[in-house]
């Protein structure tokens, strides 16, 4: 099991990185003028978002596993992480939602916007590390 774990490790570092990058790339597609450097962005958030996102299945699939092997349903802290997971799984579609926003060119977001949009993930990742450090509950 220590293997699984090591795997689920490396696909939740992963899936953040991605998370963590590609509204970065939205901040700049936001603030864009040029078309070929608009087109390179945009393609480079295609990309990104079509390889974090078999991450993502891969983190999930291994957490359940995890889950199933090791924690009874009585945890509290669990319960509290798999809501903040629930939620980063929201905020995976709600980029994708915004990836296809910047390829119609209707994007109704500031740079502004996006830079407030990209700490999100970074706020998740401390609440969850602090919930299975500590656990809490």
């Amino acid at each position: 099991m220590l293997w699984l774990k090591a795997f689920h490790i490396v696909m939740v570092v992963s899936w953040f990185a991605g998370l963590f990058y590609l509204p970065r790339i939205f901040v700049n597609l936001a603030m864009e003028s040029h078309d070929a450097a608009y087109d390179r962005l945009l393609l480079m958030a295609r990309k990104l978002y079509r390889f974090v996102t078999p991450i993502m299945w891969l983190t999930l699939i291994t957490g359940s596993w995890l889950w199933l092997a090791y924690f009874p349903l009585s945890m509290n802290w669990l319960w509290a992480k798999l809501a903040l997971v629930a939620g980063l799984i929201g905020y995976h579609h709600v980029c994708g939602k915004r990836l296809r926003q910047f390829e119609a060119r209707e994007n109704p977001h500031s740079h502004v916007w996006f830079r407030w949009f990209n700490e999100i993930p970074v706020i998740v990742l401390l609440a969850i590390v602090l919930l299975v450090v500590l656990k809490p509950f």
